[in-house]
């Protein structure tokens, strides 16, 4: 029986029509073999012209349907649906992408019409030889697994376990609570940051549909949605969790006391090689330190060899601990996690302000970043929240803040903004003045954007006060005497400045962190160009990823504000929570098959495929496609030298009989 198909053709309001002539396109439609109806509208997936759709569908027999409009990551689904709901299998659908691949790169009409004419012809040859498909159902563990303990690993968890479902929290670090537990205050309303993270991570601990695995790392993931299992290695402590007080006594009797540099305080403070990262921690556990520990760490300087011996043979913060929890004889555990959902929290890392070595950094002790300002600020840090220059008792007088470094930088490969600088530092000089009244306050930037709500409020705040804002980027600081001097260009005055300041803060820009790299890889997700993991789509999708199962939030996304955060983790939980409550995902149907009698089992499939689909067949020595893992990429059948897979909705035979019909 020959296809009877039915074209549309979208104006878009202008972004189509402006360039395209979608009535002439319309026209042209209706010439091409098997079209029985063509028409034209403004908005074809308004609720008027899914009706339109429906309704010639009953009226003229439609068994195909082809849509001229925009990318189908925008409507392909809401089409699918329209015509599955008048009985058309919904893979008798195709769509011709005239909007991103005509209007939008077209200024010329008369071009973009004929192009969009040949595309309209070559989808509709398509349409035509268009077999049904089925999509199938997995079932879902009712379980999650949050990757990552920060404050939006924490609110993700704690939404999904508030439902009612089991999550299991992997943090690599010992504590929870991420780079927020770092901060001072948050801006606009200057609340106490810890304080903040803190109640979440009580929370968290004291939910009994909450599991935390800290100082644990993951090792492997396999799977598809519904059905993951991850392999957790969690790391030795060498402290027994079930007898350790926080008592602080084994630290106090470390030989290294004092002399290791504390990473939370980024390195302004001082601790054990026992130590727990901050006083409120959790888990409340000791942690040794197994690349300073002298019982652990490898052969230590001639000089701490006496320390070490006796470490060896007698620990000191063994013997002072009197629960008796210190346990060298920790070893690392693997644990199986099997889960129906995955969030990725993995977070954010601090650009390094030592890749720019012209602003001073690790030269000169009055230049610091950001986060170390926000330690010196905090009252659990290393000065108690006295502001003072790093390694003194000195009050700066004058402190100069400096914006974007790190952030809009083709330099060092960061042309993004971060967003939160221009806030962070406003409320970094609100802070300067509520501690240090009669100082100076100076911030050199590029523009002001004062994201978040009330932000603009806030940056009005910190001028009326007094703050002095230069636009201008510093080329360089130095010391002159006991003085740091900034030399910028003041592009407003435009002319050349040097100013004179005690302490210079480096407003440091957030890079996509270490930990979301790995889970690209891991869970086969997409990247940006600026490195962060990548949403299915920026408008539709934006916690979803190309990986069914796996949804994103907070930071590792890009960079954002604490409120966004938290929205993208609830709104990442919520998505997740789909699957989990349903017991069941449905997955895709355009998928791969292998035709047994034409594979040679050269196994170059495989190795294209970047979702781990394909494996070889054990005795048969052929290779088999996971349907669930596949995701309709077509790489495996490119890659097949003996042409023995076919891609579903895009055959050989269809692909060249598009190809012919825009051709000729």
């Amino acid at each position: 029986m020959a296809s009877r198909i039915g074209v549309y053709v979208c104006h878009c309001g202008i972004n189509i029509a402006a360039t395209v002539d979608s009535q002439a396109v319309a026209e042209y439609a209706s010439t091409l073999p098997g079209v029985v109806v063509s028409r034209d509208y403004m908005y074809m997936c308004s609720d008027p012209g899914q009706e339109m759709i429906k309704q010639d569908i009953r009226d003229y027999g439609l068994t195909r349907v082809v849509v001229a409009s925009c990318s189908p990551r925008m409507h392909e689904a809401t089409f699918r649906t329209v015509i599955e709901e008048v009985g058309v299998n919904p893979y008798y659908f195709e769509m011709a992408n005239i909007r991103e691949q005509v209007s939008w790169v077209h200024p010329n009409r008369a071009i973009g019409t004929q192009k969009a004419k040949e595309l309209v012809a070559g989808t509709v040859a398509k349409a035509a030889l268009l077999e049904p498909l089925a999509e199938r159902e997995v079932g879902v563990i009712p379980a999650a697994l949050v990757i990552g303990g920060g404050i939006a690993g924490l609110e993700a968890a704690l939404d999904i376990a508030d439902a009612g479902y089991k999550v299991t929290i992997v943090e690599r670090q010992p504590s929870l609570g991420g780079r927020m537990a770092q901060l001072n205050r948050t801006f606009p309303r200057m609340e106490d940051a810890g304080a903040l993270v803190l109640s979440e991570i009580e929370r968290a601990a004291r939910h009994p549909n909450v599991e935390i695995l800290a100082y644990s790392e993951l090792t492997g993931i396999d799977g598809y949605i519904g059905n993951f299992e991850a392999t957790v290695r969690l790391k030795p402590r060498y402290v027994d969790a079930t007898r350790c007080t926080a008592c602080d006594k084994c630290a106090e009797a470390c030989l290294l006391a004092g002399q290791i540099a504390d990473e939370f305080q980024m390195g302004l403070g001082r601790r054990a090689a026992i130590y727990r990262q901050y006083p409120q921690a959790l888990p409340a556990t000791y942690t040794v330190d197994p690349d300073h520990c002298l019982r652990l760490a490898g052969a230590p300087e001639p000089a701490a060899e006496g320390a070490a011996t006796l470490c060896r043979e007698s620990p000191p913060c063994a013997a002072a601990c009197p629960e008796g929890a210190v346990d060298f004889g920790q070893v690392p555990e693997e644990r199986s996690v099997k889960v129906g959902a995955i969030v990725v929290a993995t977070g954010y890392d601090p650009f390094n302000p030592a890749r720019k070595p012209e602003l001073g950094y690790d030269q000169y002790p009055g230049v610091i970043s950001s986060l170390e300002f926000e330690r010196l600020a905090a009252g659990n840090g290393p000065t108690g929240g006295q502001i003072v220059i790093p390694g003194t008792q000195v009050k700066p007088e004058h402190v100069v803040f400096v914006h974007c470094v790190g952030s809009r930088d083709k330099q060092v490969g960061n042309e993004y903004c971060s967003r939160v600088c221009c806030m962070y530092t406003a409320k970094q000089a609100n802070v300067v003045l509520d501690q240090l009244p009669d100082a100076r306050v100076t911030v050199f930037y590029m523009d002001v954007r004062a994201f978040t709500k009330g932000g603009e409020e806030f940056y009005d705040r910190a001028r009326a006060r007094g703050v002095r804002y230069r636009r201008g980027n510093p080329s360089e600081i130095f010391r002159r005497g006991d003085k740091l001097v900034i030399r910028a260009e003041d592009t407003l005055l435009r002319r050349a400045i040097e100013v004179e300041a005690d302490m210079v803060v480096l407003a440091v820009g957030l890079e996509p962190g270490s930990g979301g790299q790995e889970m690209s890889k891991m869970l086969k997700l997409s990247c940006t160009g600026d490195r962060f993991l990548a949403e299915a789509h920026p408008k539709l999708r934006p916690v979803d990823t190309t990986s069914d199962g796996v949804f994103l939030a907070g930071t590792c996304q890009g960079p954002k504000d604490i409120p966004d955060t938290v929205a993208q983790a609830k709104a990442a939980a919520s998505s997740a929570l789909i699957p989990l409550s349903n017991g069941k995902a449905t997955v895709e149907a355009i998928v791969s098959s292998v035709n047994s009698d034409l594979c040679v089992g050269c196994g170059l499939c495989e190795a294209a495929c970047a979702y781990g689909a394909l494996s070889m067949h054990a005795w048969r020595g052929i290779m088999t496609i996971n349907e669930v893992l596949c995701k309709g990429c077509g790489t495996c059948s490119v890659a097949c030298p003996s042409k023995a897979i076919t891609l579903g909705h895009f055959t050989q035979k269809q692909t060249l009989a598009m190809l012919d019909a825009m051709l000729g």
